[in-house]
């Protein structure tokens, strides 16, 4: 547990991790960011519940969730929380499939080891399903 206890306080020191917690918080207190991120992730769910339904989509209200999608693009601070968003998230999954396969190799992994587990299991997630 101390081991443990010492990579997360190693992580939360990083310094590329603190700029991304910081684009997080920045986003967090701008709060026409926030609706306008939920406002265009609301309407891609409607949208994507309709294809799912056999809904065929029309063309006017594609090109409003584009252009919606489009303008969140534009807003520096969507654009960067998203940016941290999966790059907090490709990092999670990195340190999950690393302490995965260390337990299951009963070793460090090395790279050839990374290579050799394919998308990180039955699911690709790293979980160590696989």
């Amino acid at each position: 547990m101390a081991k443990t206890k010492e990579l997360c306080e190693a992580i939360a020191q990083d310094i590329e991790f603190v700029a991304l917690q910081g684009q997080v918080e920045r986003f967090l207190e701008d709060d026409a960011a926030k609706l306008q991120y939920q406002s265009v992730h609301e309407r891609g769910e409607e949208l994507h519940q309709k294809q799912q339904a056999g809904v065929e989509l029309g063309e006017r209200e594609i090109q409003e969730f584009e252009s919606a999608r489009n303008g969140l693009l534009e807003n520096e601070v969507a654009r960067d929380f998203m940016d941290a968003q999966q790059n907090l998230q490709t990092l999670q999954q990195t340190i999950s499939k690393y302490v995965g396969m260390t337990m299951e190799l009963g070793r460090v992994p090395e790279a050839e080891d990374l290579d050799q587990s394919g998308g990180g299991g039955c699911c690709g997630g790293g979980c160590g399903c696989g």
